[in-house]
């Protein structure tokens, strides 16, 4: 789990500055939301492998409706979460916060990913102003499986409009993107507006 937004599978992921899917070197990872993050500025991240029978019920519970045509009873899951993290450079107040589980029966993959809360894209060293914490190089948002097929950029992605991603979705709960990875299709999403109807 590492504090630009990413995790990571291979080993540590130290770029801050996203680029789109598929990427060059090919490295798999997920990212609820790869981007600028400093959280010595402000904000902590926090991680963990679970096996609690009823977050997992929750999970199960979920997912099965998101995917009805494949029930689905998790055994394990990562949880992610970065809370109220600050972006490189910061000189305010702002925060993100954002969560990755990624889940699994050992038949069948998935990624969910939550959006809370999110006041800037763009941190100093992606060329985002200090103050705002936007413009530059906006985040990237999605996942990469290492291969030059199986990938998804979230849209919006690397653009403004990316703040939005609290009322966007595709599965139909606003701020919360899920995808079964094992057998990977896309989905039709409308992309998110640039407008003030965030959920702050």
């Amino acid at each position: 789990v590492n504090n630009n937004g990413v995790i990571s599978f291979d080993e540590p992921f130290r770029q801050y500055t996203p680029d789109p899917y598929p990427l060059a070197d090919g490295s798999p990872f997920t990212a609820p939301c790869w981007a600028d993050v400093n959280n010595v500025l402000g904000g902590e991240i926090f991680y963990r492998q679970t096996t609690d029978l009823a977050l997992l019920a929750d999970i199960s519970q979920d997912t099965t409706q998101y995917f009805p045509k494949s029930p689905f009873t998790a055994t394990w899951a990562l949880v992610a979460t970065w809370d109220h993290v600050a972006y490189y450079g910061s000189t305010s107040q702002k925060g993100n916060t954002f969560q990755a589980v990624l889940t699994t029966d050992y038949k069948m993959f998935y990624i969910i990913l939550n959006y809370w809360d999110i006041q800037w894209t763009t941190g100093a060293a992606s060329d985002g102003d200090a103050e705002t914490g936007l413009g530059g190089i906006p985040a990237h948002v999605g996942f990469n499986s290492g291969d030059d097929t199986n990938f998804y950029n979230i849209p919006g992605s690397q653009t403004d409009a990316i703040i939005n991603i609290t009322t966007t979705s595709n599965v139909k709960v606003p701020g919360r993107w899920v995808f079964r990875v094992d057998d990977f299709q896309v989905t039709n999403v409308d992309p998110p507006q640039l407008n003030n109807n965030c959920w702050l």
